[in-house]
């Protein structure tokens, strides 16, 4: 049953590589300029991740690009074609259009193939946060569920994945139209590190604000404890960084005392998520067992 459908999810998803290949997942890659040369992104292939955020420490200027509806009509025809089920995870529709690009794409494909059985899912999350959800979507197909049933199933499952995070400069969000610029200046004090949380509904806001970097560690371990609570467990927990790979090792043996988890990954954030959030970025990304609403209703 391992190969009953396809899974696929843009090249966001920062996934170990390990991962990848394991859950037999493919990645449609998203293409990102740095200084107008075009890059089509891998896993690092074409530049190191710490050159590309020295080249933004620099000022150097990154511009990422949607994956566009031409690319989806391929990829989804070929599928259709071959008469394989499939799931594509895309970024979130709050953040991207590439969630509205696959749609678009889906619907052109099925004029000519009516009865193919694609499922365009949008994950309401970034980074690892909708990675996470390709990880699950293979244990399903594992364990013989269909393209459908697991489509279905990952509707309801990714409300409850979680991204934290902090970053240092507020005005990468801003610049990339993620963040308005009176929170951008509203966060950007000296000497404040905002904490960021991705909303119920996919878009980014500005939840807290630190003095200081050890102390906006502190609150991301602050605000996991309250998600995950004392006598729950995480199965896996993402500590993903743009360049700042002592920082986010700290914050992992941070988080393994702090809370019961079997699994703690820390790896770099790719160039298109990266662009936005800028160097020193840490986030948290990891499935809980309440929702987003549920946590946002506490008014935590």
């Amino acid at each position: 049953m391992m190969n009953s459908f396809v899974i696929t999810v843009d090249s966001n998803c920062d996934l170990p590589p390990e991962y990848i290949q394991e859950h037999h997942i493919e990645v449609l890659p998203m293409p990102f300029d740095l200084d107008d040369v075009a890059h089509n992104f891998g896993y690092w292939q074409e530049i190191s991740g710490k050159d590309y955020y020295d080249a933004l420490r620099n000022g150097s200027v990154a511009r990422t690009t949607l994956i566009n509806t031409e690319t989806f009509v391929t990829a989804f025809t070929e599928y259709a074609r071959l008469e394989k089920d499939a799931i594509f995870l895309v970024l979130s529709s709050g953040l991207s259009a590439t969630y509205q690009n696959a749609e678009i794409a889906l619907q052109k494909v099925k004029e000519s193939y009516p009865d193919c059985h694609i499922y365009v899912i949008d994950s309401l999350n970034a980074s690892s946060g909708h990675g996470l959800l390709a990880i699950l979507a293979a244990q399903k197909r594992e364990k013989g569920l269909s393209a459908g049933e697991t489509a279905a199933w990952l509707e309801e499952k990714k409300h409850t994945c979680f991204s934290l995070f902090t970053v240092d400069d507020l005005m990468y969000l801003h610049r990339g139209g993620r963040l308005s610029k009176l929170s951008a200046v509203a966060g950007s004090v000296l000497g404040v590190k905002p904490i960021l949380n991705i909303e119920p509904d996919g878009t980014l806001k500005l939840k807290e604000k630190a003095r200081g970097r050890k102390a906006a560690l502190k609150q991301l371990v602050s605000q996991l404890k309250q998600i995950v609570g004392p006598n729950n467990t995480l199965d896996t927990l993402f500590v993903n960084h743009t360049d700042c790979l002592e920082d986010a090792q700290t914050l992992a043996e941070m988080i393994k005392s702090a809370v019961n988890v079997r699994n703690v990954v820390v790896m770099m954030v790719g160039p298109v998520i990266g662009a936005h959030l800028g160097p020193g970025a840490i986030t948290l990304l990891f499935e809980a067992n309440m929702t987003r609403e549920e946590y946002e209703s506490k008014g935590t």
